[in-house]
């Protein structure tokens, strides 16, 4: 993930940024490419380890190297301040001075500034130099100094570490130097600039540019900093509208801000206000428990106050002159976001802004720690008055953009364990009901949903591999798991309205139309139909009629094949559409006869005192064996209704390269991929040629530990490797486990007929007439 923190004047509006993203990215990439090349041999670089180096560092930001994140700006360690003495500057420290370029006027004594506070203020470059001791100012444990500015470094101000005071460098002792540090500050992308009303008038603060953090043991050996500010007349060009600059000693235990998960849960008490009162530290180090790439924060800061309540300058004004005038005296807040997967993220002029980062610590391959860490730098002269609270919207819209192709994985896991259901259990329930029994607790969920996440960290040990964090890995991971059973739900429910209402209206306009036999109209479409049947008793019509499944198996593969394979999806997808409509007819039907024939003998009974015998119709099922016929077409129905199912989820899957299809109409022609066309022919010929007893037999293959191998065994392995596919964030792969399963089950049914076995043990068809 590459992010536009390292930019400059990028923060404008997200089109800018995305359009700025792009012509950087480009110009990256083709100095990249220029940078493979090896300049000796002019030949590009065979190794890939080295192209790799290349290419990271090329598109990698600056700030995060020049920083060191971990160790200095979030002070992760914690080294104690002593009393210091006059030693030699030590050789540990490699700060290099401002370039000879650069070069200022000599320093005046007379007009330096003895610095007796822990905070430092400059609000004009007046060429003077600040003073400060170390030792004295960074007692109380207060051992951390830290520096904000919108100067540039080395041509705007300068900052030296001394070990004794002295005029010049040249009046110290033998073997005692001056040590500068301006090299170590960093440039951060700086905010919009405030918009200046009219030339030379005082407007809001600009946002900081530069900063710098010196901790107890880099300042070890030194008695005196100093923070030398260039005046306007060294500056070329204009320089910033408001000149700033603030520095601190400070400890930094007392900015640390812990928030649990319950509080970030916890929408009542995240909403409470935080109050940090003047004169607070100039850092505060946010903690949030749960990961801000899982649950962005909205987080909102007013400015209260900012020292000048009694200065008379409100006695007309109002909170709207409050607030103008504090903007004029405080520099915009700002904010880092640090990441152990993604690295840095800056947000500049914090007044209201959603706090994310580009981190999935919930992913397999996560090694990122499962809080993130936010530095939050503000102005310790005001007051400010901060809330938090979790953005639902964007935390619903990052999880579901996000995790989306590992809950496409889960769908396809949870139609598997469905089938899985449908094919052990007599008689075939319903894909809605074996859903709904998969998510039992504890069993069956307990297996189907967390023995995979525990595969997953038995197989990252024996590997070797690092370990994702464990409660956002699970927690996220059975989460989707529950969203991909709901969506997978949702779309059953459609799809049986679909059905019951469609089968409905056809029974009941089929009974209707039996009922109308002698009217004209009747005689009339019969003698149409007579006239009409000259052309089905053509060759190829009554081939075709004999061999119904010849035209849909044909057209799906030809459009998979040659065309797209979603089109050849779309075709087994009507043709399960029409069975399921068959058999689900057949079954309704079978019920209503069942009814009035049961109504018929209660009648006779009642009448007669005694049970008679009613003979059956031609055609009919006997007595005995109507409710086996009415549950033998239901069963067909479920299983059908299953498989459709799962092959529109696949379908669903084909979706984003159909619409990318389309758009390439009319510019160029491409076959589809062999592997996608192969995968999608398997899926038609196993959902047309499967049949409704596939599941009652077991598989004419080897013995697994004594035992036969069923169909509801294949779809468990199925479903679990789809699982851990979804878990891998690779959900294409659960392509190859439906069509590993249309060949298992292909083969079957070709193995079963080639050998005569019987196919429908247990069913009960109507007899031919």
């Amino acid at each position: 993930m590459i992010s536009s923190t390292s930019m400059k004047n990028v923060w404008l509006s997200m089109e800018h940024q995305a359009i700025c993203w792009c012509n950087q990215l480009v110009v990256q990439v083709s100095h990249t490419l220029l940078s493979l090349i090896d300049s000796r041999r002019g030949q590009p670089l065979s190794d890939t380890q080295k192209r790799l180096a290349i290419l990271s560092k090329m598109l990698r930001s600056g700030i995060q190297q020049s920083f060191k994140w971990r160790s200095q700006l979030f002070w992760s360690t914690r080294v104690p301040f002593k009393d210091v003495k006059y030693t030699a500057v030590s050789q540990d420290h490699t700060f290099s001075d401002c370039p000879s370029s650069v070069h200022w006027s000599d320093d005046v004594p007379e007009r330096d500034l003895y610095i007796q506070k822990k905070t430092v203020n400059i609000l004009a470059m007046d060429g003077r130099r600040r003073w400060l001791d170390i030792l004295e100012l960074g007692s109380n444990e207060k051992s951390h100094f830290i520096f904000v500015t919108n100067l540039a470094p080395c041509s705007g101000v300068r900052v030296h570490l001394w070990p004794q005071k002295g005029n010049l460098p040249s009046d110290l002792p033998a073997g005692k130097s001056v040590l500068e540090v301006t090299s170590k500050m960093v440039q951060i992308p700086a905010g919009q600039a405030p918009r200046q009303i009219e030339p030379g008038s005082q407007t809001e603060q600009a946002s900081p540019s530069a900063l710098l953090h010196l901790g107890p043991e880099e300042m070890h050996g030194f008695r005196y900093l100093t923070i030398s500010v260039a005046p306007h007349t060294t500056i070329s060009g204009s320089p910033p509208t408001t000149s700033m600059a603030i520095g601190q000693f400070f400890n930094p235990d007392e900015g640390e801000i812990e928030f649990s998960p319950i509080s970030m849960l916890s929408s009542r008490h995240f909403h409470e206000d935080i109050i940090f009162k003047e004169d607070h530290p100039l850092a505060f180090n946010l903690s949030f428990a749960i990961n801000l790439g899982l649950l962005p924060v909205t987080f909102s800061l007013k400015t209260t106050s900012c020292g000048i309540k009694g200065s008379g300058l409100l006695d007309e004004g109002g909170d709207m002159d409050n607030t103008k005038l504090c903007k004029q005296r405080c520099f915009p807040p700002i904010a880092f976001a640090w990441d152990p997967t993604s690295g840095l993220h800056i947000f500049p002029n914090l007044y209201s802004e959603t706090l994310v980062v580009d981190s999935s610590p919930a992913l397999w391959t996560s090694t990122g720690a499962e809080k993130t860490v936010v530095l939050l730098l503000l102005d310790p002269n005001c007051s400010y008055k901060a809330s938090l609270a979790v953005s639902v919207t964007k935390a619903a819209s990052r999880y579901l953009l996000l995790y989306c192709p590992k809950m496409f994985a889960f769908n396809v896991a949870v139609l598997f364990f469905a089938l899985m259901r449908q094919a052990h259990e007599r008689p075939i329930p319903s894909i809605l009901k074996a859903v709904e029994t998969n998510l039992r607790i504890p069993f069956p969920f307990l297996p189907l949903a967390v023995v995979p996440i525990l595969f997953c960290l038995f197989f990252s040990f024996i590997t070797s591999q690092p370990f994702p964090p464990f409660c956002s890995f699970t927690i996220v991971s059975i989460t989707c798991y529950l969203l991909s059973n709901g969506f997978i739900i949702l779309l059953i429910l459609i799809s049986e309205l679909v059905f019951y209402v469609a089968a409905y209206l056809h029974v009941s306009m089929k009974r209707r139309w039996q009922l109308r036999k002698g009217n004209f109209f009747f005689l009339f479409l019969q003698w149409f139909m007579n006239l009409s049947s000259r052309f089905f008793s053509l060759t190829v019509v009554r081939i075709l009629r004999a061999r119904p499944l010849f035209v849909p198996i044909f057209m799906a593969i030809i459009l998979s094949t040659f065309v797209h394979p979603a089109l050849g999806l779309l075709i087994l997808l009507f043709s399960h559409a029409l069975c399921c409509h068959s058999f689900l007819c057949n079954s309704l039907t079978a019920s209503l006869r069942s009814n009035v024939r049961k109504k018929e003998v209660d009648d006779k009974s009642e009448g007669n005192c005694s049970s008679q015998q009613v003979t059956s119709q031609p055609g009919s099922p006997s007595k005995e064996n109507r409710p086996s016929y009415s549950q033998a077409q239901e069963d067909i129905f479920h299983q059908r209704h299953g498989l459709l199912v799962l092959h529109l989820v696949a379908a669903i899957m084909f979706g984003p390269s159909l619409v990318s299809w389309l758009q390439r109409i009319g510019m160029h022609k491409s076959f589809p991929r062999f592997l996608d066309s192969l995968l999608c022919i398997c899926m038609i010929l196993h959902g047309i040629f499967s049949s409704e007893s596939l599941g009652n037999s077991s598989l004419p293959f080897p013995r697994i530990l004594g035992q036969e191998m069923s169909l509801s065994f294949i779809y468990l392995i199925a479903g679990i490797y789809c699982y851990l596919s979804g878990l891998n964030m690779v959900p294409y792969k659960a392509m190859y486990a439906m069509g590993a399963v249309s060949i298992i089950s292909f083969a079957s049914t070709v193995v079963q007929v080639w050998t005569g076995a019987p196919r429908d043990r247990g069913k009960w068809k109507p007899r031919r007439q």
